[in-house]
């Protein structure tokens, strides 16, 4: 599978503990998107209409800058693509990363960790970000996912 690439953005590190596994069972490449300025506990208070998540949730326009890294999604067919839900959707800093990059032709499949929510409108939003790509929802995992839950979902 190495034509295939696990990228994903983590800002508490359950995401990251996923797409490590996600990674390691698919034998793919993994890339982690990197906030230039990281998240600490207080950017992420949902409940504070002035923390630094809910500016750049509101209205979804923010394109948090990310860490320029060395990935190249040219030689990746499937890219799967994981995140924390916030606020029904994906963070704003995942399409700071689409588009960044030409993703047209490729499979996009959508992977996140959540309290409780579901995808919600992540497709819609995160589609104009990476025009000429298919995406599609694959799974939300409730809480922290074992090894064993990201095993069967691949199954």
């Amino acid at each position: 599978m190495r034509n295939t690439l696990v990228a994903y953005f983590s800002a508490t590190g359950t995401t990251a503990a996923a797409a490590k596994h996600l990674a390691e069972i698919l034998e793919a490449d993994i890339y982690e998107i990197k906030p230039e300025i990281p998240y600490v506990k207080a950017d992420l208070n949902w409940l504070n209409p002035l923390s630094r998540s809910t500016k750049e949730m509101k209205g979804g326009k923010a394109r948090p800058a990310i860490i320029k890294g060395d990935v190249d999604v040219s030689g990746y067919d499937t890219v799967y693509l994981g995140f924390p839900i916030w606020w029904y959707i994906a963070p704003t800093i995942v399409n700071s990363f689409l588009e960044t990059q030409d993703f047209s032709g490729k499979k996009i499949v959508l992977f996140a960790t959540s309290g409780g929510s579901d995808f919600g409108k992540a497709v819609q939003k995160l589609q104009p970000s990476c025009p000429g790509a298919s995406i599609e929802e694959g799974r939300v995992f409730k809480g922290k996912p074992s090894k064993d839950d990201i095993e069967n979902w691949v199954k």
